[in-house]
């Protein structure tokens, strides 16, 4: 065997937000699935269970391990590109921005895709990461072909044709399953978007929600609590030109007002919570309407760098307003002081088991709260709304739900369940959030 491993008993790893720390006993860099299949089996053997970790973007312990912890910084490009199919079959530790890229160069394009673009391709899909869509679904739901490392150390080729029931649950797979080694999406020619972004007030958006979900392919919204403002995003399809923001307008945009300017107003409302009331309402109006036209990930994706956590439900999409009118009275009468704006998307239903869409039209209400600031006051009582609506949580975001509550919302659970009984009887790639989230 050519991998790298090492041991770690000093260094600690920490997830993207700080939430999760773990002291895994060794570290494996496989660079191919053959190593990764040999490091999986070692492990077994020497009674460690085994975790993958990408860019460290879940805001949970899911990743978190005391065993061997597989890290997939060898393991990406890729594979093949084919135009005959409209596949392109990709290592499972690259980067969806390298991802994003290289199919830009071949003419190539995701149907869908969330807004955050530095996760793992193998991260994203196994917890369930989406964008927002009336009729394109999660990045999971892309999925055409796995190449998926067993307990045993086998390497299994699953799709629809070939091992379909370990297919149809292992695209959305908590890492309860195997270790995703490659990843097959279904892509399809570079085409344009045109986007419109535009404030609206929340009552308006409120009301008009589903005429506006309707009419437009991708609508998303932020509501900024505190105030009765909203910024709307619609992504529609576009015969072109490409007509991308000017550089200058888009530095101000995505950089200074999204980025510099936001990390400042967070800092101040760290410190002095009382100013964020006053703030809130110069934020939601500093942004002015504005559209440009570009090729997919330039317009769904755009730059993170202020650091938070986050907490996000999927809710019937029919419940999704007057949950959000919930969240909007119990804040307003709560000592509460909110920095960051509340985000509301949607998906169609898909048939992965555990999708968070899984056969139901859905939409999403994400809040966040300022890394440092405390937010478990504020994740519980919205949590309690959503739960009382039957909310599926994101598995990579904050939440306190159990095996039992899944049960009850999911109803193919106890497939994945047993398919994970039959795949993975000694838990070797078990955890203590798979124990809390999937039972023993």
């Amino acid at each position: 065997m050519t991998s790298t491993s090492r041991t770690t008993t000093e260094n600690a790893w920490r997830n993207w937000a700080g939430t999760v720390t773990s002291h895994p006993v060794r570290e494996v860099t496989p660079a191919s699935a053959a190593e990764l299949a040999e490091a999986v089996r070692r492990a077994a053997e020497d009674g460690l269970r085994v975790k993958t970790v990408g860019t460290g973007h879940s805001f949970t312990a899911i990743a978190a391990t005391d065993g061997v912890l597989v890290r997939p910084d060898l393991l990406t490009g890729i594979r093949e590109v084919d135009r005959t199919a409209m596949t392109v079959t990709v290592e499972a530790g690259t980067p969806l921005k390298r991802l994003n890229t290289a199919l830009a160069r071949e003419d190539l394009s995701l149907t869908n895709m969330g807004d955050i673009m530095e996760q793992t391709v193998a991260g994203a899909t196994s917890t369930g990461t989406h964008g927002t869509g009336r009729d394109s679904a999660s990045i999971a739901a892309q999925i055409r072909g796995l190449e998926l490392i067993t307990a045993d150390g086998s390497v299994l080729n699953c799709s629809e044709k070939e091992n379909p029931e370990v297919f149809a649950a292992a695209r959305i797979g908590l890492g309860a399953l195997g270790v995703v080694s490659a990843i097959t999406f279904a892509v399809e020619p570079l085409f344009l978007l045109a986007a419109r972004e535009e404030p609206m007030t929340f009552d308006r958006v409120t009301a008009e929600f589903d005429e506006l979900h309707a009419e437009n392919e991708h609508f998303e919204f932020y509501w900024f609590p505190h105030t009765g403002n909203c910024n709307t995003k619609r992504n529609n399809r576009s015969a072109g030109p490409a007509a991308p923001p000017g550089a200058v307008s888009g530095w101000i945009e995505d950089e200074l007002l999204s980025n510099g300017l936001f990390q400042v107003v967070n800092s101040v409302g760290r410190a002095i919570p009382a100013t964020i009331p006053a703030i809130a309402k110069l934020s939601s109006r500093a942004l002015s309407a504005r559209t440009y036209t570009d090729i997919p990930y330039k317009v769904f994706t755009s730059p993170r760098r202020v650091r938070f956590v986050e907490m996000e439900y999927a809710l019937p999409r029919e419940a999704a307003v007057g949950a959000l009118r919930e969240v909007k009275a119990m804040i307003d009468r709560s000592p509460l002081r909110i920095s960051f704006p509340v985000e509301v998307r949607t998906a169609p239903a898909d048939d992965i088991a555990l999708s968070t869409a899984s056969g139901r039209e859905s939409a999403y209400i994400a809040v966040h709260m300022y890394k440092g600031t405390p937010y478990r006051s504020y994740f519980t009582a919205v949590e309690r709304i959503m739960t009382q609506h039957g909310g599926r949580p994101h598995w990579g975001k904050i939440h306190t739900r159990d095996a039992e509550y899944f049960e009850s919302v999911y109803p193919r659970f106890g497939e994945f369940t047993a398919l994970r009984d039959r795949l993975d009887p000694e838990r070797v790639f078990g955890n203590d959030y798979l124990r809390r989230v999937l039972g023993a």
